[in-house]
């Protein structure tokens, strides 16, 4: 069955001076994040979120489930994952462009060494949605390291 969630934005002024807010609708769990020109293009220490930086969150988010379903389903389930997400934001000559999400995960994985850890990251990269939605637009990559 097919899921629709709802995300809102409202935006006063120009782009560079102007500001805004955005919320998740659906859930309702988020809502006024702040977000300016400024702290998508400049200085992300703002207390002001960007597209790039929600764009990292789900990525980040849907990566770790994607990652917990292969471990699980491979019979070596996770104990932890812990996963970050970098997105790169750029001046490309098409204009400004998201033109990388770079994922590294950490992880507590009983019964798995680092070789099938790391094949395990590269296949959840492949197989997670919003990787699959940035697939062929954006540059990704994986690093992963297994705790000992």
């Amino acid at each position: 069955m097919a899921q629709v969630r709802r995300a809102e934005a409202s935006w006063q002024g120009d782009l560079i001076t102007g500001k805004g807010t955005v919320s998740a609708v659906t859930s309702g769990t988020v809502t006024g994040l702040p977000i300016t020109w400024r702290a998508r293009a400049e200085a992300s220490d703002t207390g002001q979120t960007s597209p790039e930086e929600l764009l990292a969150a789900a990525h980040a988010a849907c990566y770790s489930m994607a990652f917990s379903n292969g471990l699980a389903k491979g019979g070596t389930p996770a104990t932890q994952l812990d996963v970050a997400v970098e997105v790169t934001f750029d001046k490309t000559d098409a204009g400004m462009t998201v033109t990388k999400s770079e994922i590294t995960v950490t992880g507590t994985v009983p019964g798995i060494d680092q070789a099938a850890f790391e094949a395990a990251a590269i296949g959840a990269k492949d197989g997670c949605p919003i990787s699959r939605a940035l697939k062929g637009n954006v540059e990704l990559s994986v690093k992963a390291t297994l705790n000992a």
